[in-house]
């Protein structure tokens, strides 16, 4: 889960990136080397693409949107609780408006369906899916009256023919109503995460990404939660068995907390172009892993399809940072 990506102007983050120091979970204070900037990226590329391993486990056992706002809340709750203890003003009243937006559409919608998808279509898949992101951000552009690049023409057209060559096998499994509801779900949470990217950009300096993120998530978890509740989707508390409490927490701790704090220190000492490097990584740990644990079929068609799908989006997305976009300061995909 899907990653989180909130963004300034490049000097407004260089900043922001240095005062994070003092907020540091880690205490990580002192400039590392590159040995540990590139060991903090491998954490990412790692526990961000088995972020969607553990929500597949995790709604197994029970509905999918009371696991998304309890790990919601939990990690939300987490960053709160330490900004807090070290004295961070809370937001103005005219910050939360895009705070409420972006828990709107990055966690309660991007995480929310994208968690719910995979309880109907194979964590690898939906790994896949959540890394094409960027190509909407492209065709969103279009009806901004934006030019589109050669170049991103062909990342699109690359992207969608992988997604075409991935489908060319599971043609037969839409027929199944289920399957079909999980791609809609998982597309749909890309839009939003598209969305939320976008908005970010244009708020970038009305308030503070990093603090914000955990009010995000908590209003998200809370929001979530209530929705399953009214709707009878949940179990009771007692009731969660101790694999989905165990995805839970894997999501809250090593999704949300850690993972963002190393994302964190590798881009404070890496290129950005390197620290990016986690979302073409992040599908690749999904579907193998995915086939190691949950017996996901890794076909020749997903593999090649795969890799088409993430050339076309790494053109993408350095068309999107050089000619679209250029105080943004990267392109990434939603945590899940």
């Amino acid at each position: 889960m899907r990653h989180f990506d909130f963004r300034k102007p490049l000097s407004q983050t260089g900043d922001t990136l240095k005062k994070l120091n003092v907020f540091n979970p880690l205490s990580i204070r002192r400039k590392g080397t590159k040995a540990k900037a590139l060991f903090a990226l491998a954490m990412v590329c790692f526990f961000w693409g088995t972020t969607w391993l553990a929500s597949k486990e995790g709604v197994r056992h029970m509905p999918p949107l009371q696991l998304a706002g309890l790990r919601q809340f939990i990690g939300g709750t987490a960053y709160v609780l330490y900004f807090m203890s070290k004295g961070r003003i809370w937001p103005t009243k005219k910050e939360w408006w895009p705070i409420l937006i972006l828990s709107f559409l990055n966690f309660m919608l991007s995480n929310g369906l994208s968690t719910w998808g995979v309880k109907y279509i194979s964590a690898g898949l939906g790994s896949i899916i959540g890394a094409i992101f960027p190509l909407w951000l492209v065709i969103i552009g279009l009806f901004r009256s934006q030019k589109m690049p050669r170049k991103a023409i062909l990342g699109i057209v690359l992207g969608f023919a992988g997604i075409c060559v991935i489908f060319f096998e599971h043609l037969h499994d839409f027929v199944n109503p289920d399957f079909t509801f999980g791609i809609f779900l998982s597309i749909t949470a890309t839009w939003s995460w598209a969305f939320g990217t976008l908005y970010t950009k244009e708020q970038a300096g009305s308030f503070n990404p990093y603090f914000s993120l955990g009010l995000q998530m908590m209003l998200s978890g809370f929001v979530l939660y209530v929705i399953a509740a009214t709707t009878g989707n949940v179990v009771p508390m007692k009731a969660i068995p101790w694999q989905s409490w165990a995805a839970i927490g894997y999501l809250a701790v090593f999704g949300s907390v850690i993972s963002f704090v190393a994302y964190l220190y590798a881009l404070q000492h890496l290129p950005t172009e390197q620290a990016s490097i986690y979302a073409y990584i992040n599908p690749i740990v999904a579907v193998i892993l995915g086939s190691l644990i949950f017996d996901e079929k890794l076909t020749v068609y997903i593999a090649t399809g795969g890799l088409i799908t993430l050339v076309g989006v790494y053109i993408v997305n350095q068309v999107y940072r050089k000619s679209i976009t250029k105080k943004v300061e990267d392109v990434d995909q939603p945590l899940s």
